[in-house]
């Protein structure tokens, strides 16, 4: 192979910060990385600006006033609902980086809407708006954006995590970054369930991490289900606080909800019985602000002629996984660093429960999060990277891929990677596997899910997108394993996880959950700090 051609078909880079993912958290992690002097390279599987959950439509943000009781009440809106397991301090950084970045994003030309007051009204953002900006911001930094280029493997040696490598899927170069530390900031993971801006979201940075040493937690608050039109991918559980559901036949489902009441709908749908709705207890004043704030929910129902004001239209749940639930990876330090020197995580790749305990924080924490522990991370990171100096220069690093990532062709082909995938969502995706947990369902889960892992660690991945499937696969089945291993072990129902065979809230379980490990998944209790946790 000459030269030329083989420039083509490798990217070689030097980086003092990589970050893997390019959504909200990934950018922020980026741009302060950067701003911190260090030299920054940005890996995203898509394209940065447009692909994640964020992008698509517009969330909420947790954006609170340094008022002492204004601050007391927000978070005690998910410490209950949680339970009981978030982090006081955790939570008033968080308050307090939010606060401080969204006003960022005002300096910086965000068009933020004005109240009645004539004030920018700076508790919301609209995605496809707020990440294009972004982008801008993450270029205009001197970051270097590797678009559509997933990552396959991260790379380390002896000392830590030393950089990642992956493939530009358009192209089919094959790249290599090596780095003085890498951000994590891959997303959670939704298990393909076709829910909109989930379908880069497969938990890979989930298996990264494992594959480095790292540690998750909170991996049984991962069963986040989403209220959707039967017709539509958008999840937007939010808008549904103003519905009222009903049968077919007219009658009101009692009991149903979209805060406490989503079982209700999940037992009705399982025996067969459509569920309907209509948002129809919102006020008249504010139906076209909601439009305004979620464009993307009314089009659907604009393409049928349907009114959701007026109009009943059938619903379904839509998994969300980790993606609206809070597991993910185990934050070691306040720098957002995991327990593997150089490795560090952000978004909603890094668990949530320290500001939303084991319950969903929907939007608005996911986007506080985001935007806290990107900065968070990506500060602690360039931190790292200088400090090595000269030392990054000596590193052998090799790749830490479970399974063997083979050159140009691997064993898993792309439709034994959705064969895999299919099965993997026969095991999550039903209501009476994941969100009715039994140990007799959990251990039955948890044998296929563990036969399908030994199949997948007798196979290769090649350095392709065929590759990046074979991958992606190998990250749904370690996340789902790492699930249904820790909701097995916490015998109560807590947060979102609900044992249909321990139905209450067990005082005497008010730990947090650690898991990890690949062949044998291994779950351990973490103490929650009496101090941390008291409002």
């Amino acid at each position: 192979m000459n030269m030329g051609v083989a420039e083509q078909t490798r990217l070689d880079l030097e980086t003092d910060v990589l970050v893997i993912g390019g959504g909200p958290a990934g950018a922020w992690a980026a741009i302060t990385a950067a701003s911190s002097g260090a030299k920054v390279v940005l890996a995203d599987k898509g394209y940065c600006g447009t692909s994640g959950a964020t992008a698509p439509s517009g969330t909420g943000v947790w954006y609170v006033k340094p008022d002492e009781e204004l601050r007391r009440q927000a978070k005690e809106s998910r410490f209950t609902l949680g339970g009981f397991l978030a982090d006081n301090r955790w939570m008033d950084r968080v308050l307090d980086r939010t606060y401080e970045n969204m006003n960022k994003l005002g300096d910086w030309g965000f068009p933020f809407p004005l109240d009645d007051g004539g004030n920018p009204y700076r508790r919301g953002l609209q995605g496809p708006e707020y990440m294009k900006l972004m982008r801008k911001l993450v270029k205009r930094a001197g970051v270097r954006i590797l678009d559509h280029s997933p990552a396959l493997e991260l790379l380390a040696d002896d000392h830590g995590v030393g950089g990642a490598a992956g493939v530009r899927t358009q192209t089919g170069q094959e790249w290599t970054a090596r780095a003085g530390a890498v951000v994590i900031a891959t997303g959670g993971c939704a298990f393909l369930s076709k829910a909109l801006g989930c379908n880069v979201l497969t938990g890979d940075g989930y298996l990264f991490a494992a594959e480095a040493g790292a540690s998750l937690t909170g991996m049984e608050f991962s069963n986040a289900y989403a209220i959707a039109p039967t017709f539509s991918s958008v999840t937007k559980t939010a808008y549904y606080k103003w519905a009222s559901f009903y049968y077919e036949d007219g009658t009101v489902v009692e009991g149903a909800g979209s805060q406490r009441g989503r079982s209700v709908i999940a037992r009705n749908l399982m025996a067969g019985r459509q569920v309907y709705a209509s948002l129809d207890q919102a006020p008249e004043d504010i139906r076209p602000l909601l439009r305004v704030g979620q464009t993307n929910f009314f089009l659907p129902f604009d393409r049928m002629g349907i009114d959701p004001f007026k109009d009943r239209f059938p619903v379904t749940l839509r998994l969300e996984g980790t993606v609206r639930g809070t597991g993910g990876i185990h934050i070691a330090d306040e720098s957002c660093a995991t327990a593997v020197p150089g490795l560090y995580a952000a978004g909603d790749a890094a668990t949530r429960q320290l500001i939303c305990g084991g319950f969903t924080g929907g939007g608005s924490h996911n986007a506080a999060w985001a935007m806290a522990s990107g900065t968070f991370a990506g500060e602690g990171a360039a931190r790292h990277a200088l400090a090595l100096g000269e030392k990054r220069a000596s590193r052998i690093v090799k790749g830490l891929a479970s399974s063997a990532i083979a050159g140009r062709q691997g064993s898993v082909t792309a439709a034994k990677s959705a064969d895999i995938v299919r099965a993997v969502q026969g095991e999550v995706m039903p209501y009476d596997r994941n969100l009715f947990r039994t140990e007799a369902g959990l251990r039955g889960s948890i044998e296929r899910l563990d036969g399908i892992w030994r199949e997948l660690r007798g196979g290769s991945a090649g350095r392709t997108a065929e590759g990046v499937k074979a991958r992606e696969a190998a990250a749904m089945t370690a996340t789902a394993r790492w699930m249904y291993n820790t909701a097995l072990r916490r015998t109560e129902t807590r947060g979102m996880h609900k044992r249909e065979d321990f139905p209450q809230l067990d005082a005497a379980q008010h730990y947090r959950l650690q898991s990890g490990g690949l062949d044998r998944v291994w779950v351990r209790e973490e103490p929650v700090g009496k101090e941390a946790a008291l409002l």
